[in-house]
């Protein structure tokens, strides 16, 4: 699912954060990424919530570019309900996107021949498998053969987040609890060096989830008016309304207030 991935010509006009704005909680979101392990927390998954219209998408789009140029993306993917191919609305995609993104980062030393030898091993019959069997073969395998194979720091010095945007939008409720599942079967498992960033309304079966199975492993961050998002607000429509004065020559100075 090609069009998932953040920087996808699928994800062309997807929202951003504007410049200056939703700035906390970025902050927020990227010190947590940054401190890798080194900050002695357990929580290794952050689930990024609040109701539809809150900048969910946007906030984590921006982060995935952030993480991007930094060097700490390790993969992405973006489910999408309503826009982009089919293939964005489901779970079927979801490892096999995520594999091939972990295969093209020069960071991760040896990942992109322990994932084709462990495809390989599974005679190329692993897309017909659960996605469990399918994460374990192309992503939880191959990150043991690499730690077996070159020692913890060749995992360590992999890129430090995978980011998954849109969770409440993939089709089939019962699926969220099965993604989650595997993600928090990631997380705790020692051969996986990334910190898992999800971002998704706070539905039943996910926030339940985290209240329960995922609670010991899992930062919450709810987009609420700790944030300001008024004077982010203020910030947006100022910006566009200084656009429109711009072209078509309007003096801001002699317009009442």
């Amino acid at each position: 699912a090609a069009g998932a991935i953040h920087d996808s010509n699928e994800r062309c006009d997807a929202p951003k954060c504007m410049e200056e704005t939703r700035v906390a909680v970025q902050e927020d979101i990227m010190s947590w990424i940054d401190a890798g392990d080194h900050d002695g927390q357990s929580k290794k998954i952050m689930w990024v919530t609040g109701p539809a219209g809150t900048g969910k998408t946007a906030i984590l789009g921006t982060i995935a570019d952030t993480c991007k140029k930094k060097g700490t993306l390790a993969a992405s993917f973006f489910f999408s309900a309503f826009s982009g191919s089919v293939d964005r609305r489901t779970k079927r995609c979801l490892v096999s996107t995520l594999a091939f993104q972990l295969m093209g980062h020069g960071g991760s030393k040896g990942i992109r021949e322990h994932i084709l030898s462990s495809v390989a091993q599974d005679q190329g019959i692993v897309f017909t498998k659960n996605i469990e069997q399918q994460f374990n073969i192309m992503v939880l395998n191959p990150l043991l053969s690499m730690a077996q194979e070159h020692g913890s720091t060749s995992t360590r010095a992999a890129p430090h987040v995978i980011i998954i945007d849109g969770l409440d939008e993939c089709d089939v409720e019962q699926y969220h609890r099965e993604i989650l599942s595997l993600l928090l079967l990631a997380a705790t498992n020692p051969s996986f060096p990334f910190r898992i960033l999800i971002a998704s309304r706070p539905e039943v079966p996910i926030r339940d989830f985290f209240a329960t199975d995922g609670k010991a492993c899992t930062q919450e961050l709810f987009l609420d008016d700790k944030y300001s998002p008024s004077a982010d607000i203020a910030l947006f429509y100022d910006a566009k309304f200084s656009i429109i004065c711009r072209r078509f020559n309007i003096n801001r100075r002699g317009m009442a207030g």
